[in-house]
């Protein structure tokens, strides 16, 4: 019986590997990447700073922007902040939406970090470009959608963009690459445990 299952198994694995195989001799093209990190679900920033870590381990320059996170220190702050890295890590907003309560304000500071986003986008030294909680500035149209889409049109052929943020825009979903979705099963929060550090923040 048992070596019934395994030969089983096997052959499964064949067709399996002969469909990557074709798949991936289709798959001729270099390109950078608009990638999108979206959903209720906790993971995206997280899922960016790790794409972060394996761009740096293939020896490429990284420019991150941080749209909301900004009025607590982070343990991907400290981080990068006590290595010697080529990662440049600016981080431009005052918390969020609901503890600002101030549009006018909230919108200055998303025009501030759009403008670096801009400048790290254009230049020629970035090989990645993480746009942290961008979604957010969007969804609230403290940034022009149409802005944003021209930009990364614009972007040069080999860079890779990475956004984040729940709510993602349908026009910004059709523009990318690569767009994932985490979902909510279970969080913390909902058993009254605070944010923890190393996991939260």
């Amino acid at each position: 019986m048992s070596d019934e299952i395994d030969r089983k198994h096997q052959e499964r694995m064949v067709r399996v590997n002969e469909a990557y195989e074709k798949q991936l001799a289709s798959a001729d093209r270099e390109k950078g990447l608009v990638i999108v990190h979206t959903g209720a679900g906790k993971g995206k920033s997280t899922a960016a700073f790790g794409m972060a870590v394996r761009a740096l381990g293939q020896g490429m320059k990284v420019g991150i922007v941080q749209f909301i996170k900004g009025d607590i220190p982070t343990g991907e702050g400290a981080f990068f902040a006590n290595l010697n890295l080529p990662v440049e890590m600016h981080t431009m907003g005052e918390g969020y939406t609901w503890k600002t309560q101030d549009r006018q304000r909230d919108i200055a500071t998303a025009e501030r970090g759009w403008a670096k986003a801009v400048e790290l986008i254009r230049d020629p030294s970035f090989n990645m470009v993480i746009l942290d909680e961008l979604n957010i500035a969007l969804q609230y149209e403290y940034i022009p959608m149409q802005t944003v889409l021209d930009e990364l049109a614009a972007k040069r052929e080999m860079l890779h963009v990475v956004i984040t943020g729940r709510n993602a825009k349908p026009e910004l979903i059709e523009a990318a690459d690569l767009v994932s979705e985490m979902k909510v099963i279970k969080h913390p929060y909902h058993h009254g445990i605070k944010p923890q550090p190393g996991v939260e923040f």
